[in-house]
């Protein structure tokens, strides 16, 4: 694998917080640095916790307000459904275009 030599800036609590993982883990300062960033890309595009807990209580709000029918209601309805369409659709003045 390719190094390349880079510069950044870093504030005091960015250099302080990889000081210390570095320290911590065992590593370069650059190899905590590598990891990190290949952390934070597998993560872009995924919910954080807290987008992750509201989209969960929107979902149990909307299944919430699903009604609750008797199951051979429903399947009554699946019946009629499966029943028209295989009839072949629309039949009247505009069918044939």
């Amino acid at each position: 694998m390719a190094s390349y030599k880079m510069t950044f800036s870093l504030d005091d609590r960015a250099v302080r917080r990889l000081e210390l993982a570095a320290e911590r883990l065992g590593k370069p300062k650059s190899e905590v640095v590598r990891d990190a960033i290949c952390d934070y890309s597998e993560r872009i595009g995924r919910l954080g916790e807290s987008e992750r807990l509201e989209l969960l209580r929107r979902f149990d709000e909307v299944v919430g307000r699903i009604p609750r029918r008797p199951p051979e209601e429903i399947d009554a309805e699946l019946r009629d459904l499966r029943k028209s369409r295989r009839g072949g659709g629309r039949k009247g003045a505009g069918a044939g275009r």
